[in-house]
């Protein structure tokens, strides 16, 4: 499938055409990233994982207000004997995915360079580092009111019986749980 590229918000988005709803629907969830430049980058393949947040290279040392970040985004994503493609995935669960991806950048923007340099060192080195970065990341998402969004994603993974049982304990393993998140949701109603 070929994505057409488009540009919106101000020239500080680039936004593959095909998943425009669903990346305007995350984004509007997250007022506080208007200004800051994103790029939502579709590719062959991502290893592991099916979307991918991390700062541009071209402006990583420069001040947190000026760095730009990209969201990869596999095309289709290989699982064992499965090939799970982007237009396959329901639209809630896209926003979902946005959603979390979205607050893995909330979370790089109170980073300084220096801490961005450990963060992926550790991010690289530890499994419990990566649970830690995941729940921030859903954490993020829960707080700017993507309960739905975040459930709907959780549960078309875990709920899903084409996708491999291995990938499915990686994701029970690294990410919070349905009922992780709805405990959180309540906690949050609460407060």
């Amino acid at each position: 499938m070929i994505f057409s590229q488009e540009i919106i918000h101000k020239n500080n988005k680039i936004v593959p055409g095909n998943l425009k709803n669903e990346i305007l629907k995350a984004l509007s969830y997250y007022p506080e990233l208007k200004e800051v430049a994103i790029e939502f980058k579709i590719q062959s393949s991502l290893n592991k994982s099916f979307m991918k947040a991390q700062p541009k290279l071209s402006s990583f040392f420069r001040s947190k207000k000026n760095r730009k970040y990209v969201i990869l985004i596999s095309n289709s994503f290989s699982l064992d004997e499965l090939v799970l493609k982007i237009e396959d995935i329901p639209s809630e669960v896209l926003i979902g995915w946005f959603g979390h991806e979205l607050g893995h950048i909330i979370d790089y923007q109170q980073r300084s360079s220096i801490n961005l340099v450990w963060y992926g060192i550790r991010y690289l080195l530890s499994q419990n580092y990566i649970r830690e970065a995941e729940k921030a990341a859903d954490v993020y998402a829960l707080t700017h009111n993507m309960q739905h969004y975040i459930l709907q994603t959780k549960r078309f993974i875990l709920d899903n019986a084409s996708l491999p049982q291995k990938y499915k304990d990686r994701i029970r393993r690294l990410y919070l749980s349905p009922d992780e998140i709805l405990l959180l949701t309540k906690e949050f109603e609460q407060n």
